[in-house]
């Protein structure tokens, strides 16, 4: 995590005063997936494992990551395989947290979107994309394959 966070931040030229404070903040959130009552559903595609953009190692780490996120009750992970026939094309990376809320990762901003018709086509982006996914076992199998591809497991 604090790979990605350095990473994006020299990108950008942001000059974060305080990594540690982003990463404690980010390890924070996943706190809440310690909530029964939340639930997370997950789409990515396989080619996002596979990229390498960072040390072996720390991909691996982020894989194994999502392999013990899988396990829990209230995570979906779905994984657009390489190749597979698609309803929606790669978008933008987004986030919905709500009916109320839409938040989009871009270059050079975090975009937030809150018009009920802009939610309304993420909704429905994010339901394409999920048709296209695969779950569970094959999901997993995707997760590990990734990461044998790599050379750790």
């Amino acid at each position: 995590m604090r790979a990605v966070i350095t990473r994006f931040d020299a990108f950008r030229s942001a000059g974060a005063p305080d990594i540690d404070a982003a990463v404690a903040a980010r390890v924070d959130r996943l706190r809440l997936l310690n909530d029964p009552a939340r639930r997370c559903a997950l789409i990515m595609e396989e080619a996002v494992m596979r990229g390498r953009v960072f040390d072996d190692e720390i991909i691996a780490g982020q894989l194994h990551h999502l392999l013990s996120m899988m396990d829990r009750p209230n995570v979906s992970l779905g994984v657009i395989p390489l190749g597979a026939r698609r309803e929606q094309e790669p978008t933008e990376t987004f986030h919905i947290y709500d009916e109320h809320n839409v938040s989009i990762e871009l270059v050079s901003a975090l975009v937030s979107v809150t018009q009920p018709r802009e939610i309304a086509l993420y909704a429905k982006c994010f339901d394409d994309l999920a048709r296209s996914a695969v779950y569970g076992r094959a999901a997993r199998g995707l997760v590990t394959g990734a990461i044998s591809a790599l050379g750790q497991d």
